[in-house]
């Protein structure tokens, strides 16, 4: 995909004009802002719309219907979950611990028009996200952590019919001996499009070996 730019984007991903112009738009705010408060890795702006655009727009035929929330954990730039949410995907939560990247997610939803709620807000260890978050029924998370620490981070906001869509590198594998561990789950495993050593997991039925059940 040498060379990929957002007319490759819109002809692959079968966005609309209007909806391309939009992730253009995205794109330019980003280059802006990237300097500033490093959003992606400066290597990364070289391969933009493969490496980050791409990769996020590509959950968007995984993800089922649904009619609860979407959480993205740990946003930062906005990958995936910006990106789905001016795809059409509705009612998305982005959920970011870092005060000045939660700006610049406000700032480009509010320049593209996007119906996103940014929550500024630590998960895992002591933070309580059932006060402030509703419960999801879609969970994605993009180079955030290990899988057994991601899902210990969202077990708080899931419920029976909670889908988690994760991207993961090379290391899979590992990552998926530690997590049955602590973990039960249904696993499909899809290859990325975007990365040939990435793999997208989507699990469904997840349960905390030992643990409580999540309410329905």
């Amino acid at each position: 995909m040498a060379g990929y730019g957002s007319e490759d984007f819109a002809r692959d991903a079968n966005v609309s004009r209007e909806t391309c112009e939009r992730l253009e738009l995205y794109a330019e705010l980003l280059k802006q802002w990237n300097p500033r408060i490093n959003l992606v890795s400066r290597d990364s702006l070289r391969d933009l719309w493969r490496r980050h655009f791409v990769d996020s727009a590509q959950l968007h035929e995984m993800i089922p219907d649904y009619d609860g929330a979407l959480v993205d954990l740990g946003s930062g730039a906005g990958f995936p979950g910006l990106v789905l949410a001016i795809m059409g995907l509705a009612n998305v939560h982005l959920i970011e611990a870092n005060l000045r990247k939660c700006t610049f997610l406000r700032e480009v939803a509010r320049r593209t028009d996007s119906m996103v709620t940014v929550h500024n807000i630590r998960l895992g260890d002591e933070a309580d996200p059932g006060q402030k978050l509703p419960k999801a029924e879609i969970i994605t998370a993009r180079a955030v952590s290990q899988l057994v620490n991601v899902l210990d981070i969202a077990y708080p906001l899931m419920y029976d019919r909670t889908c988690c869509i994760f991207h993961k590198g090379s290391r899979v594998d590992e990552e998926l001996n530690i997590a049955r561990e602590q973990w039960r789950f249904e696993l499909e495993r899809i290859a990325s499009i975007s990365d040939p050593s990435g793999t997208i997991l989507r699990l469904r039925n997840i349960r905390r070996l030992g643990g409580v059940e999540v309410e329905d």
